[in-house]
Formats: C-alpha cells, sequence, structure tokens
C-alpha cells in the first residue's frame, strides 16, 4: 500500500512539474508574440492600404487611423469629382458619418436638409416627412449635396491625420503570394511603377473597379441610365423635400443640392437612351419629359430653364446593380460600390458604405495588429453577416421600386405603381413606417417584407375596384405572382435566414448604436 501511494505522489509531482514549465513556456511564447508585434509596428511599415478615396475610402482611412492604424491611402485623381450621383446622405448615413465623427464634414459645403419625399402622379400629389423614431437616437433629417465636395472634407480630414499617407497614384494589381493579398502595384504621380505592402488592402474603387475581377466572381447589371443636369441661380419652393414624378417610361428626380442650384434627373432604358452630343436628349427631355413635370412649386418651370441653359452640362450613368459576394482571398477586403451596389433610386449607397465602415471598425479594432490573416478572415466573415439588415433592407427596396416604377401598357404592373402611389400618398403610419426603412432609421428587412405584402394587396385592391370582375381578378393574379417573384429573388440572393430572422436585425443595431463616436 505504501509504494502504491508512492507511486501516486510520484506521478502527481511529475504532472504538476511538467504542467508549470509548460505554463511558464506558454507565457513565455506569449510574452514573444506581444514583443514582436510591438516591434512589427515600430517599423514604420503600413497596416492598411486603401484603394481609392471616395467616400467609402476616405471615411475608413479616418476611422482607422483614429484606432491608431497607419494607412496608405491611393486614389487615382485627387481633383474634385464631378458626378451627379450619391448627392442625398439619408438620416441613417448622418448618423454613421457622426459615430465615425465625420458629420462635420456636411458643414461648409452648402448641403441643404432633407427633410422629407414629395411623390406626384396623374395631378395627385402628396409630401411624406421622414418621421421621429424613438429607437433612432439621430436627428431624422438628410442632406442633399454636391457629393464631389463631400468626398473633398472627407479626404482633406483624414489627410489631417499624422498616420494617413494619401497618395495620387493608379492601382495596376495585387501582390499575392499562396493566395494572401500582400500589397498593390501602382503608377504614382510621376508615371513610376513602384509597390505598396501592408497586412490588409482594403478596395473601395467604385463602381467602376478593376481590382474586383480579381477578387470575386461578381458582374454588374445595368437596365437604365440616370440623365441629370442642373439648373442654376434657383431655389424650389420646396428645397428640402425630394421631389419624384411617377413619369413615363421611368421617374423623374428634382433637388436642391446647393442653396442656388437644382438637380433634375429623368431615367431613361438602356435601349432607348437618347444621344447627348448631337442634342437628341435635349429635345427628348423638353418635348417628352418636361410635360410630365406638374407645374405645382416651379417644378416644370425649374425642368425646363435647366434644358436651355445646360445642354453642355447634361450627363449620363448607368444605374448598375450588383449583389454582394464574399471575397475567398485572405489579405484582403472589398467595400462600397465595388462590393455591392444597388438602383439609385432609393438614394442609399453611401448609408451602407458608411453603416459596413462603422461595423467593420468596431470587428477590427481588438485586433493589435492585422498580420493574423486567418483572424482577419474570419472577421470579415462576422462582418458580412452582420451587415446583412441594412444592406438587405436597402438592396431589397432599391431593387423592387426601380421595376415598379416603370410605367407599362401591362395592366397588372401598371396596377402595382398605381398601388405603390396609393400607399405612399395615404401619409398614415403605414407610410410613415416606410419612410423610416427609406431613411436608414429602422433597417430590418422583416419589416420591409411586411410593407411588400401591403402594397401589393393594395394594388391587387385596385385592379378589383370599383367590383371584381374575371379578367380583374386575372391581372390581380399576375400581379400577385409578379411581386411573389421579385420578393423571392431577393430572398434567395440575400439569404431567407438574413430577410426573416429578427434577431439578425437586432444583432445590427447593437453593433450600429455600440460604435462610439470617435
Amino acid at each position: 500500500m505504501a509504494m502504491t501511494y508512492a507511486w501516486l505522489w510520484t506521478l502527481l509531482a511529475f504532472v504538476l512539474t511538467w504542467m508549470v514549465f509548460y505554463l511558464i513556456k506558454m507565457k513565455k511564447a506569449a510574452t514573444e508574440d506581444v514583443e514582436a508585434e510591438a516591434e512589427e509596428r515600430s517599423d514604420g511599415a503600413t497596416d492598411v492600404i486603401i484603394v481609392g478615396a471616395g467616400v467609402a475610402g476616405a471615411s475608413l482611412a479616418y476611422a482607422l487611423a483614429k484606432d491608431g492604424r497607419r494607412v496608405h491611402v491611393i486614389e487615382r485623381d485627387l481633383k474634385e469629382p464631378q458626378r451627379f450621383m450619391g448627392e442625398l446622405m439619408q438620416a441613417g448615413g448622418r448618423f454613421m458619418l457622426a459615430q465615425l465623427g465625420l458629420e462635420d464634414c456636411l458643414e461648409e459645403i452648402d448641403a441643404q436638409e432633407a427633410k422629407s419625399l414629395a411623390i406626384y402622379k396623374d395631378g395627385k400629389h402628396a409630401t411624406l416627412p421622414f418621421p421621429d423614431d424613438k429607437k433612432f437616437p439621430h436627428e431624422p433629417v438628410g442632406r442633399l449635396l454636391r457629393n464631389g465636395r463631400l468626398v473633398q472634407r472627407l479626404r482633406q480630414k483624414a489627410a489631417s491625420l499624422t498616420n494617413v499617407q494619401l497618395e495620387e497614384g493608379t492601382v495596376k494589381s495585387l501582390i499575392e503570394e499562396q493566395g494572401v493579398v500582400k500589397g498593390v502595384t501602382y503608377k504614382n504621380i510621376a508615371g513610376e511603377e513602384t509597390t505598396a505592402f501592408a497586412p490588409l488592402t482594403v478596395v473601395c474603387d467604385g463602381c467602376y473597379s478593376n481590382l474586383r475581377r480579381s477578387l470575386v466572381d461578381n458582374t454588374e447589371e445595368a437596365k437604365s441610365y440616370m440623365v441629370g443636369y442642373v439648373t442654376k441661380n434657383s431655389r424650389l419652393e420646396d428645397p428640402h423635400s425630394l421631389h419624384m414624378i411617377f413619369s413615363k417610361p421611368i421617374v423623374c428626380l428634382i433637388y436642391q443640392i446647393t442653396s442656388d442650384e437644382i438637380r433634375c434627373i429623368a431615367e431613361i432604358p438602356a435601349d432607348s437612351i437618347p444621344s447627348i452630343a448631337n442634342g437628341e436628349m435635349s429635345t427628348f427631355l423638353k418635348n417628352s419629359m418636361a410635360p410630365q413635370i406638374p407645374e405645382t412649386g416651379n417644378l416644370r418651370e425649374i425642368f425646363l430653364k435647366g434644358i436651355e441653359e445646360g445642354l453642355p452640362e447634361i450627363k449620363s450613368t448607368a444605374t448598375k446593380s450588383m449583389s454582394a459576394k464574399l471575397c475567398d482571398k485572405r489579405g484582403v477586403i472589398v467595400l462600397g460600390d465595388a462590393f455591392n451596389m444597388r438602383h439609385p433610386i432609393v438614394a442609399s449607397g453611401m448609408m451602407v458604405a458608411l453603416s459596413d465602415i462603422c461595423i467593420l471598425r468596431n470587428l477590427l479594432r481588438p485586433l493589435p495588429n492585422l498580420s493574423n490573416t486567418k483572424r482577419v478572415s474570419d472577421i470579415v466573415k462576422s462582418f458580412y453577416i452582420i451587415r446583412k439588415p441594412m444592406s438587405a433592407t436597402v438592396n431589397t427596396l432599391a431593387s423592387i421600386f426601380s421595376q415598379v416604377l416603370v410605367a407599362t401598357t401591362d395592366e397588372a404592373r401598371e396596377g402595382m405603381r398605381q398601388g405603390c402611389f396609393n400607399y405612399l400618398a395615404r401619409g398614415d403610419f403605414k407610410a410613415a413606417g416606410l419612410m423610416t426603412i427609406l431613411g436608414g432609421m429602422n433597417p430590418h428587412p422583416l419589416t420591409l417584407v411586411l410593407h411588400l405584402v401591403a402594397i401589393t394587396l393594395t394594388s391587387m385592391g385596385h385592379l378589383l375596384s370599383p367590383f371584381p370582375s374575371p379578367c380583374r381578378f386575372w391581372h390581380s393574379l399576375r400581379l400577385f405572382v409578379w411581386a411573389l417573384q421579385m420578393l423571392g429573388a431577393h430572398l434567395v440572393d440575400e439569404g431567407f435566414k438574413e430577410m426573416l430572422i429578427p434577431t439578425n436585425a437586432a444583432r445590427y443595431r447593437r453593433t450600429y448604436i455600440a460604435t462610439t463616436t470617435v
């Protein structure tokens, strides 16, 4: 018995001794890792390369730099962009800017308050204000603005940080080793080809990204063009509304972008766009679109004035849409329009990009450095899921609205178009609920689905009135099937779980509210 006890005590002592030496070894290894990380961070290298300095790239650079990251931003052209998309910062986008410490970039650019949506159809109109939402911790007012001025303000603020290097250059390709992106090859402003290296590269070089194809198997789709121009030295009677006219073939938009400039836009199908160069577009806008613009609130006068004065300034851009796909390569993240695009009818591209930045910055914050590509890859996968409530809501709303608002001779589809107008024009709590979604104040996919069902039922009721008939019943049934097809396509694309389970939206709200102002 004594021998047995002695043997057991010897075994126990051996195990305890081994455990002590093992713990000492592990602690020493951890200390060496920390020291190596500290040494790595003190060598003057870059932590993050950002390709593109638009709204997304400049905002991300500032956010990561405020967290202590060393950021190298490479932008193709640092002159003020001259584009007419991205001119409405929704209330949700303003909130994201505030969370990132960038809301002051909306100042000193002559931006105008956006308080409501005004809709017009067949001589009728309604104004829908963005309602107060007790769960939304910010003023429910957006900003109408010159996109280029906002971009320049964001660039200036990012470049004001000592750990941000903002450089003009054209990125040619990514540098990869065994499936891991290590940096980029680019041509600097002097025309010299050079390289830059960092543990993480973020590609956010816009809808015309030349790097996207090497990272994800995804293609954009364009079904129409937005044609726009500016009416100068003018002011709308209601400058704080985005004016949407249910015109034919597709909608027109009119809104105040500065104190004395008004943007006028007409959406035109891609297969029938007139030439701008030879004056066909000007004639089309004057003869076909202007008569459909209501005279209410000097809208038609403004629309015609801009055509007559702005022929050299008429521009067009494709309404691109592209679903988000996760990049399986390590050491790289794709963001902004290079990652996910939707039809601009809901004017939410900047808001989604800023939401993505808030989420990604929060997820990356705990990492002492970004060299552990596996951990960064796991974070990107989490980011892809957490972003879904905002992105899926906006993507679905944009896609369905862009299809519903197209004028057609098909009675079922025209019934849906009229039903959509009727649903919004009521101005009741249902319309207010949809406006909170449009403004990014309630990014909840399931709530949007319920609104889309209600719009469908409203449209079917319109088709069946004043009394049902076999023909009207048939059209209402076709409308119902079409609505299911549109919604079903997005449930498949965005994911049934992400769209229909409320807990995902709650998780997003926790992340999105938890981001503290810098």
